[in-house]
């Protein structure tokens, strides 16, 4: 498997056994009447050695992120936009408006509850699988985002690092993911609070 395609595989390799548990949760909103900007390829976290390349925005969720979200997010409507490099690195950011400025925090607070113990979900689902969290803390944008880190590291050697962020302004959350082979040492933390301040920034 290419290291870059394979970079998300542990993220997401509990996605199926998660699904097992899944429940419609959210009720369905109406659709948004504005259009949240994403984050372009420039304002990711800077590659030593290969430009960020950015995907089309796409509705629903990304396959990375569904070992975390996967309980939450039925019954949303979400858009998300993907990126690469030539290398190992990926990246993508989801967005989901909601009916209200209240519905959108109970539905950031979810989500960042989700984030929390998402280690422990990955583990239960795949015994093969360890994975361990890290709190990085709260930034002060808009109404407020905070960071997570996640590492995952399987039995047969495979080991990733993942940076993770919700935020939100008014009634629009945003969640962004950032992965590589590795682990926390290799976390580029700083730059990723900056790019989770320019995403929630640039929601409305």
């Amino acid at each position: 498997m290419p290291m870059r395609t394979r970079v998300g595989a542990l993220f997401a390799v509990a996605a199926t056994g998660l699904a097992l548990g899944a429940t419609l949760a959210a009720p369905a909103d109406a659709a948004p009447t504005t259009t949240p900007k994403f984050l372009s390829a420039a304002q990711l976290p800077p590659h030593p050695s290969s430009d960020w390349k950015a995907g089309k925005v796409t509705d629903g969720v990304p396959d990375e992120l569904l070992s975390c979200v996967r309980e939450t997010m039925p019954g949303y409507d979400s858009r998300y936009r993907s990126f690469t490099t030539d290398l190992e690195t990926n990246a993508q950011q989801l967005t989901i408006v909601v009916g209200s400025a209240a519905k959108a925090k109970a539905l950031a607070t979810r989500l960042d509850k989700d984030m929390r113990s998402c280690a422990t979900r990955i583990e239960q689902a795949d015994p093969e699988v360890e994975a361990t969290y890290k709190s990085y803390g709260k930034l002060p944008v808009e109404e407020g985002a905070r960071v997570h880190g996640l590492h995952t590291e399987a039995s047969w050697g495979a080991t990733d690092i993942h940076l993770l962020s919700v935020g939100r302004d008014g009634r629009t959350v945003t969640v962004v993911q950032w992965g590589q082979m590795g682990d926390f040492d290799d976390a580029p933390v700083k730059a990723f609070k900056k790019t989770t301040t320019t995403a929630v920034a640039k929601l409305y």
